[in-house]
């Protein structure tokens, strides 16, 4: 079994190739570092090239750690190391929120401010809509931006943008 260990930040190299925009995320994963500190460490390889965590490498940058944990999996080949960087990002986006679960458990979720944590005023209408039954109650889904549309977020009226310049 793999040890967790401390190592120096600078001693972990992210993967020049990585195929996830993780930047979005990063301000959440620092925040929820901040909360619940260091839960899943930064997994690399045997020469300390991230696999996965680039989120978590970033966030902790962020936040100016000097140390992280990792995990290092030098029991893989090349081959399932690149395996395992796009499984770990792709069965994350294979999973639905029950949202009649996901409303109970907000709803008791009182101190730690959870848009913090990456959820926004969408995810908790969306999950308040939700009756204890797993039925839908009125929640009708936001309109989308699209290329050549925009929708306007106080009224909600979709036209060209064309019609909304600044």
């Amino acid at each position: 079994m793999e040890q967790i260990k401390e190592v120096p930040i600078g001693d972990v190299k992210p993967y020049e190739n990585n195929p996830r925009d993780n930047d979005g995320a990063v301000e959440a994963t620092a925040n929820s570092i901040k909360e619940f500190g260091w839960q899943q460490p930064i997994v690399v390889d045997k020469d300390m090239v991230i696999i996965a965590g680039h989120t978590r490498y970033k966030a902790a940058k962020k936040l100016g750690m000097n140390e992280v944990p990792v995990v290092v999996a030098d029991n893989l080949s090349p081959e399932q190391v690149k395996a395992y960087r796009l499984a770990d990002n792709k069965t994350g986006e294979l999973a639905d929120w029950i949202f009649s679960d996901m409303n109970a458990e907000l709803s008791e979720i009182t101190t730690i401010d959870m848009s913090a944590l990456g959820f926004d005023e969408t995810d908790m209408s969306i999950a308040e809509s939700w009756d204890d039954d797993g039925s839908l109650d009125d929640y009708v889904e936001p309109k989308k931006e699209t290329d050549d549309t925009f929708v306007c977020p106080e009224c909600g009226h979709e036209g060209p943008k064309k019609e909304f310049k600044k």
